[in-house]
């Protein structure tokens, strides 16, 4: 006996025989429904993280100002009644200067490697191909793999700008499809979501209805609290810091309500860092932990208890032992 589901609804169907698995119903089902998995790759602060988060429809990576916020590949998983777009946003490509930034590019070009569509994000502000774009794009032309053109925050620049970025990177390689947006407006979103689909192939759906990323609960805790420090810290400090969850824990209160108790510690390369993180008399470190709190209680739609400290881990950043612990390698 196998267990069917509807993969429009995610509706359980009952159990039924292999044989009753080849009802024509059901094999139009699986003989139309698409999926794919498709990479975002871009220069450092582009717009790939809110691009996936917005397309997806849920906050999955972290987005800021800050160049190089995302460190790991992240998924985001989208499902429609005849499709799945799986989604990877990558580390922006930049030129490393330590062991951490080696791996967040590496990281970045081998997620394109086994995808069936990459999305090329540039910023429509930049009047030519910029060093990162470069790189990007000769891997592009090397892969020989299609490959959507995303112009994005066209709502800053005139059409005539778009119109001259749109031939010169059309000059280079032969884009599936090239689409300007505005993420932060919403604008052309759509579009570029049904280039996406015409472009999946005839495939199942790899995730259950209900699911829209593959981190877990543990990830989100501890990128939700990295992502406050990037708001609210000095450019120095924020992409030396690394944070881990010790503990995660669901319980009942005594008056029988949720709440999840998160106790995490913030990593730094600096004692004089710590005291920027801390903060005076604490202060710093009690927004960091307010506003994280406030976001992990929507994520998990329940009330948080968050405990944070702050440790000095020297030159973490060019350490492998450290960084393997720490899941960056």
């Amino acid at each position: 006996m196998s267990k069917l589901w509807e993969r429009s609804s995610g509706k359980y169907l009952g159990e039924c025989s292999r044989k009753r698995l080849k009802t024509k119903e059901v094999r139009v089902l699986f003989m139309t429904y698409k999926s794919g998995f498709v990479s975002i790759m871009g220069s450092p602060n582009v717009g790939k993280s809110t691009l996936m988060n917005t397309m997806v429809g849920q906050k999955i990576a972290i987005a800021t100002q800050k160049a190089q916020t995302t460190r790991n590949k992240v998924t985001g998983i989208l499902t429609r009644k005849d499709y799945q777009i799986i989604f990877l946003d990558t580390p922006g490509i930049h030129t490393p200067k330590n062991k951490l930034g080696e791996y967040m590019v590496k990281t970045a070009y081998e997620a394109n490697q086994d995808v069936d569509l990459t999305l090329f994000v540039v910023d429509a502000t930049s009047e030519a191909i910029g060093k990162g774009d470069r790189l990007i794009l000769d891997k592009i032309i090397d892969s020989k793999k299609k490959c959507i053109l995303v112009i994005n925050k066209v709502d800053l620049v005139a059409k005539e700008q778009i119109a001259k970025l749109i031939e010169l990177y059309s000059k280079e390689y032969s884009f599936t499809a090239v689409v300007p947006v505005s993420v932060i407006k919403n604008k052309n979103l759509d579009i570029l979501l049904d280039e996406i689909e015409n472009n999946l192939k005839v495939g199942p759906a790899y995730y259950n209805v209900e699911e829209y990323t593959d981190q877990t609960l543990r990830q989100l805790a501890e990128e939700t609290i990295r992502e406050k420090t990037l708001r609210l810290l000095d450019q120095e400090v924020p992409h030396g810091i690394y944070i881990e969850v010790e503990k995660m824990k669901f319980r009942k209160t005594v008056e029988k309500q949720s709440i999840c108790d998160i106790s995490a510690t913030i990593y730094c390369l600096k004692k004089s860092h710590k005291g920027i993180i801390i903060g005076k008399d604490g202060k710093m470190l009690k927004r960091i932990g307010t506003y994280a709190r406030e976001d992990l209680e929507k994520t998990l739609d329940t009330k948080v208890n968050l405990q944070l400290w702050v440790k000095v881990r020297e030159d973490w950043i060019n350490d492998s032992n450290l960084l393997k612990k720490f899941k960056l390698q």
